[in-house]
């Protein structure tokens, strides 16, 4: 028999749910990238649980100041995602995403840039009807350009 359900990768979570929880997932996934790209950090923050993982770090706060240290005093930059895999059991879920990001310099870095593809591995808990990031993992693949344009903001003149 082909075609069935686990042979396309997904998880029968019975009825529409599961595909609404795919798509729930999906846009949280694009909300966090735009925020990412817009230094939203508030939004970034709406994206993880209190307590979650990411980027070496645990807790809200020290994920957003990993992600501040890396963007804050970057120009531009373009997360881009797809190849969307999610997995849903009950008020957990797990996504893997493709991404590749491009990020341009600022300042005496304008004229460079640093581009890595890899993918998101990502834990979620459904809290309070929303899907949250408890566990955010990435592995690079490709890295190209001067990784030196990832800095943090600039500090503010006295």
């Amino acid at each position: 028999m082909t075609g069935g359900t686990a042979e396309r990768g997904e998880r029968a979570t019975g009825g529409d749910r599961g595909s609404d929880d795919h798509r729930l997932i999906t846009e949280g996934l694009a909300r966090l990238a735009s925020a990412l790209d817009t230094r939203d950090w508030e939004g970034v923050a709406a994206a993880f649980t209190a307590d979650a993982t990411g980027y070496g770090v645990t807790g809200v706060e020290n994920v957003v100041a990993v992600v501040r240290r890396h963007l804050g005093g970057c120009g531009p930059s373009q997360h881009l995602l797809g190849n969307h895999r999610v997995t849903v059991d009950g008020d957990r879920a797990r996504s893997l995403t493709y991404a590749r990001v491009y990020h341009q310099g600022a300042g005496s870095l304008a004229d460079r840039f640093f581009e890595c593809c890899g993918e998101y591995d990502d834990l979620w808990l459904r809290t309070e009807g929303r899907w949250l990031l408890c566990r955010r993992e990435f592995t690079m693949t490709i890295r190209l350009g001067d990784f030196g344009v990832l800095r943090p903001p600039p500090e503010p003149e006295t």
